[in-house]
C-alpha cells in the first residue's frame, strides 16, 4: 500500500460530538481570600463530588470590578483543591479577553428564554373575522419530543442523555453512573448515581424515582448533593422540583 494511502486510513486522531456535564461556579465578586475559604467549605461538604472536576466560570452575574477579576490566581486556588477551571461563560469583551489570556475557552451567555408576546396584527386579524363555521383542525404546531427510554441497568462510569425530552429509566442507577435529560427524569428504582434535569435551562423540570440514594440531583443548574438530600426523604420515591430556585423533595405518596 502506498504511504499516503496508508496515512489517510490510519489516522492520528477524529474529533466528535460530545455531551459532557460540566459544574458552573456562578462567580459574583472576586476576593482570593473569600473565593478560597468559600470553595474550602463546599468541598467540605462532598470531597469526592469536587475532586478533579472540570470547572466553568460563569460570569453571567458577576458584580465585581473588571479590575479584581484575576483569572491566574482563581485557577490557582482551585488547582491547589485539585478543582480544573476550563472554560468561561458570558462576560463583556474585557472580561473575555482576561480569559483569553488565561487560557481559558470561551462559552456564550445562557440564552435566556422569555415568553412570546401576542402580536398585535394577530389580535386585530381574530376580531375583524367573520362569524363562520370553524374549519376542521389542523396540527397546533410540532410535536413533542419523544421521551428516551431504557430499561437496562445504568451503570458505573456510563452516561445516558436525553437532549430534547424526558428520559424514562426502568432499572436502578447505580452510583458513579451519570443520567441527564433536557425534561424530566423518572428512575423506576434506586437512584444512586447522578441525575441532571433541565439541562437546557428548563426549571419546571422535575427528578422522579422509587428510591432516593443520589449523589447529586441537579435541575436547571441549581443542585443538591448526598449530604444535602439525606435530610429528607432518603431512601424513599420522592420527586424533586425547584421551588423559589430552592430545590424541594416531596414524597411522592403526597
Amino acid at each position: 500500500m502506498p504511504e499516503a494511502d496508508a496515512t489517510q486510513t490510519s489516522q492520528c486522531f477524529q474529533l466528535k460530538g460530545a455531551n459532557v456535564s460540566l459544574t458552573a461556579l456562578e462567580l459574583h465578586f472576586f476576593e482570593e481570600d473569600a473565593f478560597e475559604e468559600t470553595l474550602r467549605d463546599k468541598i467540605r461538604q462532598a470531597p469526592g463530588f469536587f475532586r478533579d472536576i472540570p470547572l466553568v466560570v460563569s460570569l453571567e452575574k458577576y458584580e465585581g470590578p473588571t479590575a479584581e477579576l484575576d483569572f491566574f490566581k482563581l485557577i490557582g486556588i482551585c488547582r491547589r483543591h485539585n478543582i480544573h477551571v476550563v472554560a468561561v461563560r458570558g462576560g463583556d469583551e474585557d472580561q473575555r479577553r482576561l480569559a483569553r489570556n488565561a487560557a481559558l475557552a470561551l462559552l456564550p451567555a445562557t440564552a435566556q428564554r422569555e415568553p412570546r408576546a401576542p402580536e398585535p396584527a394577530e389580535e386585530a386579524v381574530e376580531e375583524a373575522a367573520p362569524t363562520t363555521p370553524d374549519p376542521a383542525p389542523t396540527a397546533a404546531g410540532p410535536a413533542p419530543a419523544a421521551a428516551r427510554l431504557i430499561t437496562q441497568p445504568v451503570r458505573s462510569g456510563q452516561q445516558v442523555y436525553a437532549p430534547e425530552g424526558d428520559l424514562i429509566i426502568l432499572a436502578p442507577v447505580q452510583a458513579g453512573a451519570e443520567v441527564l435529560a433536557a425534561g424530566n427524569i423518572h428512575v423506576y428504582g434506586p437512584l444512586r448515581g447522578r441525575a441532571l434535569a433541565g439541562v437546557h435551562g428548563l426549571s419546571e423540570a422535575r427528578v422522579f424515582c422509587q428510591s432516593l440514594e443520589a449523589e447529586l440531583v441537579s435541575i436547571a443548574g441549581h443542585y443538591k448533593i448526598s449530604e444535602d438530600l439525606q435530610e429528607q426523604g432518603w431512601k424513599q420515591a420522592v420527586q424533586l422540583q425547584l421551588k423559589d430556585d430552592l430545590l424541594v423533595v416531596t414524597p411522592l405518596d403526597k
